[in-house]
């Protein structure tokens, strides 16, 4: 996966120079505009007391954001059950190298918060993120809508359905398909919850997200991540384009 993070950090730097964009109107004159490029930023702490105090009980912190990643049997405050764990104990970083696996785009439960940027488009009624990792695209419903029956079809990028609490966009997930929560073997089920938060800075140049979980069969408590973003106007994201061959190379040198 270090060729991935790499990547993000080269992406980061060639970006860094943009100049900051100016505060961000109000869509219909009610709601902040989170529309724009945004890339992860080097600078993760301090969290913001506000989104972390709308935390729900029993949760822990996986404060594994932007550039950061956890150690083999490091899961931050989660507590996985017994057999979660085990299948976790048995994860090695080869695995991720194999033909199979190199371009088995993650769920955004763990997409999120790593060193991509990505895109905002806002509308009233549909909010699109655009994501450079794996070239995932969300669709946030914002008209009202319901998610779909229990049985409705599973991806990764799930369905999310989204309002607004004052100043701070809400979006609600499901129908996601199993994946992983850490990048080091830990996995959710396709029954995980995810509820995020997001907030823009005073000065409209930093977006902010609290990004909850809950997964009953994986784990004893809950699980949360806060994760920054800088805005860079007059930047895109990139196509991903992953190759598989890296990962035969990878193998055949082995």
């Amino acid at each position: 996966m270090s060729r991935l993070l790499a990547g993000g950090l080269l992406l980061w730097a060639a970006s860094a120079g943009a100049i900051a964009q100016s505060p961000a109107p109000a869509v219909g004159g009610t709601h902040p505009d989170l529309s724009g490029f945004w890339n992860s930023s080097p600078q993760q702490h301090p969290f913001d007391p506000g989104l972390m105090a709308k935390l729900p009980p029993n949760t822990g912190i996986v404060d594994d954001s932007g550039f950061a990643e956890f150690p083999q049997g490091e899961y931050g405050g989660l507590k996985p059950k017994p057999d979660a764990l085990a299948a976790a104990r048995k994860w090695k970083p080869s695995d991720e190298m194999t033909v199979a696996r190199t371009c088995a785009a993650p769920s955004i439960v763990y997409a999120i918060q790593g060193p991509f940027p990505f895109e905002i488009y806002q509308t009233p009624t549909l909010i699109v993120f655009k994501y450079e990792y794996f070239d995932q695209v969300r669709e946030i419903f914002m008209d009202g809508r319901d998610h779909p029956p229990a049985d409705a079809p599973h991806s990764k990028t799930g369905h999310s359905i989204g309002h607004w609490e004052g100043d701070e966009l809400v979006v609600d997930t499901t129908h996601l398909s199993a994946a992983t929560i850490t990048n080091n073997g830990l996995n959710h089920s396709d029954q995980i919850h995810m509820v995020e938060r997001y907030k823009l800075s005073p000065d409209h140049k930093t977006l902010m997200a609290t990004e909850w979980f809950e997964d009953p069969q994986v784990l004893e408590n809950n699980g949360a991540r806060f994760i920054k973003w800088t805005a860079h106007p007059g930047s895109y994201v990139f196509p991903y384009d992953c190759d598989p061959s890296f990962g035969q190379n990878y193998q055949n040198k082995k």
